[in-house]
């Protein structure tokens, strides 16, 4: 990698003062401010006179705490404007796939529900049938299972029900299977999904969520591979890579999980009628 190259200190320094007041995520004291920042007072002071006059940072009247001024919300629409969230998901799966060996298929929910749009293959090749416009079931794929915990519980009723008056007949990938409470609490606690009776024997997966500056879940992030291999238990190195990936895409994509938390609510046993 191509070192940085030498930088300003002072733009530095100032960052560090933005960057407090972003993690801290409400207005603060010019001493708390300059302690988190890690610098004296006067020389914070000195900074946010020049961050007010640009229109980065704001004091309030009467409490005189200082948060981000509307320059820094003109710098975030601008931000969020100017990238192509599915170009970065592109660039993060094929990242996965050589850094695990293993095939990745980005999936987000299309009109019939979970839909891959993009698969990446990497290492020895298991014959598959999950290609770009595989619908997944909702309930008896990770994949699905993942946009079960993490999108609208009326959708997902509805989706389910679907799913089981089509039968047989259906062309999605995997069984409509029942998913419990218990089952919905433990992806969103654990970050991932995965699913014990697989569509295919042979191969095992493991999929999580992509969520945006709103806590939207916009797609999910879905690792398949030899069930011999993948190890798809809590804290495996696939699943560490994976929340890695997927963590990182959505921190790209504005979310931040200190102050705003994952789209959705935690449902019930969702194909009971």
């Amino acid at each position: 990698m191509k070192p940085d190259g030498r930088g300003v200190q002072s733009i530095e320094v100032g960052a560090r003062l933005l960057n407090a007041l972003v993690t801290e995520g409400e207005p603060m004291m010019l001493k708390d401010l300059a302690k988190q920042a890690g610098i004296a007072p006067a020389q914070a002071h000195a900074y946010l006179v020049s961050f007010r006059k640009q229109g980065l940072i704001e004091q309030e009247a009467q409490a005189g705490q200082y948060r981000l001024g509307p320059f820094a919300l003109e710098l975030g629409i601008t931000r969020m404007r100017s990238f192509d969230p599915l170009r970065m998901a592109t660039e993060g799966a094929i990242n996965l796939a050589t850094e695990t060996g293993m095939t990745v298929a980005v999936v987000t929910w299309g009109s019939f529900g979970p839909t891959v749009i993009q698969v990446h293959e990497r290492g020895d090749q298991i014959n598959m049938n999950t290609r770009a416009g595989t619908v997944c079931s909702v309930s008896g794929t990770a994949s699905g299972r993942v946009f079960a915990a993490f999108m609208p519980e009326g959708l997902i009723r509805e989706s389910v029900k679907n799913e089981r008056k089509e039968d047989n007949m259906s062309q999605r990938i995997g069984k409509s299977q029942f998913l419990s409470k218990t089952t919905i609490a433990e992806i969103r606690r654990n970050g991932f999904a995965t699913i014990e009776d697989r569509p295919v024997p042979s191969l095992g997966a493991i999929s999580a969520p992509v969520f945006d500056h709103v806590g939207q879940m916009q797609l999910a992030i879905t690792l398949i591979g030899p069930e011999k291999v993948l190890d798809t238990s809590v804290g495996s190195p696939f699943v560490e890579a994976l929340l890695s990936a997927t963590n990182a895409l959505s921190y790209q994509l504005g979310f931040d999980a200190r102050h705003t938390k994952p789209g959705g609510t935690a449902i019930g046993a969702i194909n009971r009628d």
